[in-house]
């Protein structure tokens, strides 16, 4: 990426990690300095909203393959009309997942393969990946008894078996270990605020180094 434009940053972590609570209150805080865009996938634009309401809330079976597909449907959507416009005047862009969810959830997790998952995204993001990642690192079976505790509304990836979540932190380990340098690692079963400050000073370490 050229030094004109702006800087990419996700937020990854499995279900009930805290990213999404954790990426507003660091949104907040940005963007008392910075030029910052917030937006999340699937989502973040109306055709991409559409596609994850179908992901997100259809009780039908899906197949791998589709979901797969859909995921990065909406994905390429969202980076020409809402991403790119952003990192193309120089802002940076905080997005509430991105490719590493498709790797780690239908690549790994659903075992479909994750260079076939990654060649679909590929193909999608025109190898515009991420500069910075962080990942909120918590136990499968936390996240999900914290989505319990909070009654946050399970959607259908929230009730698969907690085998498939396992399978899902494998995956993101695997991704933490091939891409050292983009993805840090945020211990998110500490405290709230200590988990937002953690993240703040993470990406302000990397937004000053510019």
């Amino acid at each position: 990426m050229n030094n004109k434009m702006g800087r990419f940053i996700t937020f990854e972590g499995p279900e009930g990690s805290g990213k999404t609570t954790v990426i507003h209150r660091v949104y907040e805080k940005l963007n008392q300095d910075y030029d910052i865009l917030l937006t999340r996938e699937p989502g973040g634009i109306k055709i991409s909203e559409a596609i994850r309401n179908l992901l997100l809330d259809s009780d039908d079976d899906m197949d791998e393959r589709t979901e797969a597909l859909l995921f990065a449907a909406a994905r390429r959507q969202h980076l020409v009309e809402k991403i790119l416009p952003q990192l193309n005047k120089g802002g940076t862009v905080l997005c509430d997942r991105f490719v590493d969810s498709s790797l780690s959830y239908q690549g790994y997790a659903r075992e479909i393969g994750v260079e076939e998952v990654k060649a679909i995204n590929e193909f999608a993001i025109d190898n515009l990946y991420p500069d910075l990642t962080l990942y909120f690192d918590v136990p499968a079976e936390v996240g999900l008894n914290r989505i319990k505790d909070n009654q946050r509304n399970a959607n259908r990836l929230d009730n698969e078996k907690i085998e498939f979540h396992h399978k899902v932190t494998e995956g993101y380990k695997k991704l933490i270990a091939e891409y050292p340098d983009r993805i840090k690692v945020i211990d998110a079963t500490q405290p709230l605020e200590k988990v937002v400050e953690d993240a703040y000073s993470t990406i302000v370490k990397y937004l000053k180094q510019d």
